[in-house]
């Protein structure tokens, strides 16, 4: 059915929403560190939750999966979606699976090196492929447990949907050195930086500071659910040296708190991050800046409640769905960097330890490159899926992996959606999908190592959006 024909068959919009709490237990390896290094939970700072919203109507049907973690994988969105497929009969391919990516808790799945490379596996080497499976197989049981409830839970429903911005919250975290190489600025203190960050020139580019709302009503006026739509990495908790090992949903978390001591318990409030690749919490200009998530997530809910006291509500919306894969080039990988890696891994062909009990940084990065190595070898290019939904004047539209800002920018202007809500790390691990221009520059997103969270060739970024606009037009009739 084409979009227009969808429009022209919509009825009265259902919902149901469901959350089921993911909090790990003492000693999970905690995923957002990267390069190797282990962190096992010693507290819960705030609890993790697994979140489910489906929408209906028309016919059709559609399911939004969030997960408060880390990264999730191919392999698991598969299982989540065939499980939720069979216990519900909703299209695999109208379920979108979505990690917030905070920093402070475990990931579902195994993303930090290739399938192919060859380490060995045990409770000492799990974490260095960024997930230990048995919290995964517990979590995504969780996350099928909060779908099936969220379609047991249908009801007819009205949206209203709103924005505002805040600009103090998020920055760009690509800092621009005086002789015009990169860094990520990162706020240490006064006592370390007296006159502040006073090595950034410049910062690469901008943010999107856009708060975007959905709130979902039955038909009394009782708020259902709520989606917010912001773009930052949730890394307050992580960049904090007290909570670094706790677990915490970070920012995303203290907002769904508010809105639920706002507007009751019983709501499910969702956050659809956007594309962070190149957005921290982290204040720039500000050396004495504090990481506080808690200050973020409250800022965050004064102004959605404010937006949600104005909205108006329809009770009719086109649901509609589109998924797409398509195939994005690896970078290629300098000889020099293929003969140091593979002097690396010969001497030392099982990760070596440092005097703390981490790897070795150096094994871990040759590791990661020739992660790459493998995969372009196998696979020749990658394999990449778009995915699209409709819910009347909302389209929200998943791209793994964490795409830079600018993309997501490109995507909202003149976009045939009213509102549209781009989410990252869906489906699939990924890496970073920078700007064209942004390669010249390197640092830790696009790094001259070629590694596994920098693999897809210049240009990746800009070819995706093309194709996502193309598919929001479908979807909207434009």
């Amino acid at each position: 059915m084409s979009a227009s024909s969808q429009l022209n068959a919509s009825s009265q919009l259902s919902a149901g929403a469901a959350m089921v709490d993911i909090s790990p237990p003492a000693g999970t390896h905690l995923a957002g560190s990267g390069a190797g290094d282990h962190r096992p939970t010693q507290a819960v700072l705030d609890p993790l939750f697994a979140k489910a919203i489906v929408f209906a109507a028309g016919g059709r049907r559609v399911c939004l999966v969030i997960l408060d973690l880390t990264i999730v994988t191919g392999e698991y969105t598969d299982r989540i979606r065939a499980a939720i497929c069979e216990q519900t009969g909703i299209e695999r391919d109208a379920i979108m699976v979505q990690a917030t990516q905070t920093h402070s808790a475990p990931s579902l799945g195994y993303f930090m090196l290739d399938p192919d490379f060859p380490l060995e596996t045990t409770e000492k080497t799990e974490y260095l492929r960024g997930a230990e499976r048995d919290y995964g197989d517990r979590a995504a049981a969780a996350a099928v447990e909060a779908a099936v409830e969220a379609a047991g839970r249908l009801q007819p429903a009205r949206i209203g949907l709103g924005r505002g911005v805040l600009g103090d919250l998020a920055f760009n975290r690509r800092g621009i050195r005086r002789d015009g190489t990169i860094f990520m600025p990162r706020p240490l203190g006064m006592d370390q930086q007296p006159f502040g960050i006073s090595e950034v020139c410049y910062l690469e580019g901008p943010i999107d500071p856009e708060v975007g709302v959905c709130c979902v009503q039955d038909m009394d006026g009782r708020p259902l659910a709520f989606l917010l739509h912001y773009t930052c990495h949730p890394v307050n908790a992580y960049g904090n040296r007290e909570t670094f090992l706790a677990a915490s949903a970070d920012w995303p978390g203290t907002w769904a708190r508010e809105m639920q001591q706002t507007f009751g318990a019983d709501t499910v409030p969702l956050v659809v991050n956007g594309c962070c690749g190149n957005i921290n919490p982290w204040h720039p200009f500000d050396g004495d800046f504090r990481p506080d998530h808690q200050r973020m997530g409250r800022g965050l809910s004064r102004l959605s409640e404010r937006i949600v006291r104005n909205l108006t509500f329809e009770g009719d919306a086109a649901v509609d769905t589109r998924i797409e894969k398509i195939g994005l080039p690896f970078r290629e990988i300098p000889d020099e960097r293929l003969r140091e890696v593979d002097m690396i891994l010969t001497e030392h062909p099982k990760p070596p330890r440092e005097a703390d009990g981490q790897v070795d940084p150096r094994w871990f990065r040759a590791a990661s490159t020739r992660s790459v190595e493998l995969c372009r070898q196998r696979d020749g290019t990658f394999s990449y899926e778009i995915q699209a939904f409709r819910i009347g004047n909302l389209g929200i539209v998943g791209l793994p992996g964490e795409p830079f800002v600018e993309g997501q920018l490109a995507l909202k202007v003149n976009s045939a959606a009213p509102y549209l809500f781009p989410a990252h790390l869906t489906s699939h691990y990924v890496g970073y999908l920078p700007t064209r221009d942004a390669y010249s520059r390197g640092g830790h997103e696009a790094n001259d190592d070629v590694t596994y969270w920098a693999k897809l060739a210049p240009g990746c970024l800009e070819t995706v959006i093309t194709r996502a606009r193309d598919l929001v037009k479908e979807l909207f009739g434009k």
